[in-house]
């Protein structure tokens, strides 16, 4: 069957009055659709000089005046920031294969990391590879296997605050990193934070931090210059040489695992449990290799932050202090140490970890997401590129979902009538806060960290009674929250003073005894 020219031109000038009708509706109907609303800006610079240090209360103000969805353009760049757990929850886990992506940062992750730090790795085939591998490394079902490592932990940790008590912070250092490094390398104990296994994994993010941070790089706004050759860019000449540094760290830290698996040491480990399942993920050692310094990088500093609120709220709130021990001497008794055994039958101390995590989350605003493409959300238009911030304080905080005390610490919050622990907050996967993050991005160690901070805190309460210290004239000092200070990675409180007090008499040898058996 054949048409004539002239057919064939009407059918040509048919289909193109049907796209041109379909473009311009499509043209139209963004015409109308509104961005979200949002505060005014000015020429060029759009909110830039709107956003203070402790931005997450900006937001927070800005909710109420623009509602649960606040659009804000930072020179040219559509920021939208998430301020309820409705909003997040329909973008951010519903429409997760739009929201998954991470901003780019060209030095800090293309270059400095080789796209392989999982946490600001772009959203593909090898983030997704990574991520499975994490996930059946670190999962509910699988968490228990570094239970052991975790008590011996806290009691090395309860010791160290018996012995120093001054020194705290110090110890919390120590005990998260030698926690992680024992989890994710199986190394030994770690003996003083000033390890150099420490000091190396600090001085890598914080030069991560650093080259991370707006404007720290020309080249973030100007992304022609990536292609400098380094000879004449310094920036990307330092970037490079600081990669083949940490690679090769990274790599020798993973090989001295597979060395060991080889010889047939099968101790748990993340990167043993890697080895054994790389058929399966398809990772290569170098992928294999920074994946495990992930977890390390990330999980030592934010619990470490973490303890150090806990200690916090125990000085502000001691009426909280007060109830987990007497629901520990109830359970445990004061003739051992709590052990993971005695989990389920702690309601209330798991209750206070929580509302610790609520209450002052270590990551006020999570890590940003990023909109593959284009998208509408209650008639407003999120235009594709736009950098998405759930903004968690205000969703840890909000009084529709945690009640009109929302702005205060209560641990009962987290129970229910019968005083077992009840789920709290509509879609924080039974966590009872938002402060793991959301939908495919969501903290893949969460299991693991729930897990460590239990033992280290049920540990500590049931030794030690934490207690401020006086001034000259006998009042209290408590540190206040109004002050706490951001180190780049974790939001942390401010530096303060305590006392430690052993809770009874036999508490010290106790604690003393079993580290020996432990040792």
């Amino acid at each position: 069957m054949s048409f004539s020219s002239r057919t064939l031109q009407q059918a040509a000038l048919g289909c193109a009055v049907v796209l041109g009708a379909i473009a311009l509706r499509v043209f139209r109907a963004k015409r109308r659709a509104k961005l979200p609303p949002g505060p005014p800006g000015v020429f060029f610079f759009g909110n830039l000089f709107q956003l203070s240090a402790r931005v997450w209360l900006n937001f927070e103000t800005w909710k109420t005046l623009y509602g649960p969805v606040v659009y804000l353009d930072i020179a040219g760049q559509p920021i939208v920031v998430l301020n309820t757990p409705k909003a997040t929850a329909d973008l951010l886990d519903r429409r997760a294969g739009l929201y998954s992506d991470r901003p780019r940062n060209i030095v800090a992750s293309e270059i400095m990391t080789g796209g392989l730090l999982v946490v600001f790795s772009r959203y593909g085939d090898i983030w997704r590879r990574m991520r499975r591998a994490a996930h059946e490394g670190l999962n509910k079902s699988v968490a228990h296997k570094y239970n052991a490592i975790q008590s011996k932990e806290a009691i090395l940790l309860t010791h160290s605050l018996l012995e120093n008590p001054t020194a705290w912070d110090t110890h919390f250092r120590r005990n998260a990193a030698s926690v992680v490094l024992s989890m994710v390398y199986d190394m030994p104990a770690l003996a003083s934070e000033e390890d150099p296994k420490i000091t190396l994994i600090n001085d890598f993010v914080a030069r991560l931090v650093r080259a991370a941070y707006p404007g720290a790089h020309f080249v973030e706004y100007f992304t022609w210059m990536r292609y400098l050759p380094a000879s004449v860019a310094k920036w990307k000449r330092v970037a490079l040489e600081q990669h083949k540094q940490d690679d090769a760290m990274f790599r020798g830290l993973f090989n001295e695992v597979a060395d060991r698996v080889a010889q047939g040491d099968q101790r748990p480990s993340f990167c043993a449990t890697l080895l054994e399942q790389e058929d399966r993920h398809g990772l290569n050692e170098k992928e294999s290799a920074w994946l495990a310094a992930t977890l390390y990088a990330g999980g030592a500093e934010t619990t470490s932050g973490v303890l150090a609120w806990f200690l916090f709220d125990m000085l502000s709130f001691p009426e909280a202090q007060t109830r987990a021990q007497a629901e520990l001497d109830a359970v445990v008794g004061r003739s051992r140490l709590p052990t993971f055994a005695d989990y389920d039958h702690l309601p209330y101390l798991r209750a206070l970890i929580k509302e610790v995590l609520r209450w002052t989350p270590v990551d006020p605003l999570g890590v940003p997401h990023r909109l593959i493409d284009d998208d509408y959300y209650e008639g407003h238009w999120i235009p594709k590129g736009t950098i998405v911030i759930g903004n968690v304080w205000s969703m840890n905080r909000d009084a529709e979902i945690y009640g009109a005390d929302a702005h205060l610490f209560e641990p009962r919050r987290h129970l229910g009538a019968d005083g077992r622990l009840t789920g709290v907050g509509a879609g924080t996967k039974d966590e009872g806060h938002y402060t793991f993050g959301f939908g495919r991005r969501i903290c893949v160690g969460r299991h693991v960290a729930n897990d460590s901070l239990f033992i280290d805190c049920a540990s500590i309460l049931w030794a030690l009674s934490i207690e401020p210290i006086m001034d000259a004239s006998g009042t209290p000092v408590l540190p206040s929250a109004d002050d706490s200070i951001d180190t780049g990675l974790v939001l942390r409180p401010p530096k303060f003073q305590c006392a430690f007090r052993p809770r009874f008499p036999d508490a010290a040898g106790i604690v003393a005894s079993t580290k020996e058996l432990t040792a």
